[in-house]
């Protein structure tokens, strides 16, 4: 049986008690399934907090970080390295097309940043806009995000999207696993991950909502 990811990105939103109020209500309702790999990634202050939520909570919840530095601690103001944030996350999305877009990384800052997670034993989890985006060496997992289907509510076919996934494993090792994001919410997920080489979903906007992100985990059961 593969693995199924649902990885909720928050972007920047939400509080403090906003956030732990979301694990109280997700943590005890995510269902024991080794199979299943629900993670959570939220704000930088928030962290801190959801991580100790969820430690004490004993919930099947990973977390992790929203970007991370591509340098090693020091002398860089304002950035999280990987070597202070690998206590508290699981995994780091990277290359996510608004970090291209607004803060103009580069296929070369990703790889700096794909190295310091490695290092630091965290999970890269690279987000991917087109069959063009190159995966740097040794990630794993990855998340395709057509550009047009990112907050529009327009989500790609699950056809198209698998396609991808196949170019991308035929790329990089029928052990690349693929996920898919952009405008998931419980109607279309099913669709989604009942695809061969899709194997679970990165929810931006649906993630949000406790309610709606236990919807598309209940979606999957069964």
């Amino acid at each position: 049986m593969k693995n199924i990811w649902i990885i909720a990105n928050w972007k920047s939103n939400k509080t403090i008690a906003e956030a732990l109020d979301w694990v109280d209500n997700v943590g005890p309702s995510i269902p024991e399934n080794e199979n299943l790999k629900v993670g959570v990634c939220p704000t930088f202050s928030c962290l801190s907090e959801v991580k100790k939520a969820i430690t004490v909570g004993n919930y099947p919840l990973m977390v992790g970080a929203q970007d991370l530095s591509p340098f090693d601690a020091g002398a860089y103001t304002g950035e999280e390295s990987a070597f202070l944030l690998k206590g508290l996350i699981d995994l780091s999305i990277l290359g996510h097309s608004e970090r291209r877009q607004n803060f103009s990384e580069t296929d070369e800052i990703i790889t700096k940043k794909v190295a310091q997670a490695l290092q630091n034993n965290i999970m890269p989890l690279i987000c991917i806009q087109s069959q063009d985006t190159p995966v740097p060496k040794d990630c794993r997992l990855v998340a395709y995000e057509p550009v047009f289907a990112i907050g529009t509510g327009k989500a790609d076919t699950p056809e198209n999207a698998n396609e991808v996934a196949k170019v991308f494993k035929q790329k990089y090792g029928d052990d690349l696993e693929v996920i898919y994001g952009g405008s998931v919410n419980s109607s279309n997920v099913q669709k989604f991950v009942s695809q061969p080489d899709i194997t679970g979903v990165l929810v931006g906007n649906a993630s949000l909502d406790a309610g709606a992100f236990l919807s598309i985990i209940k979606a999957l059961e069964g």
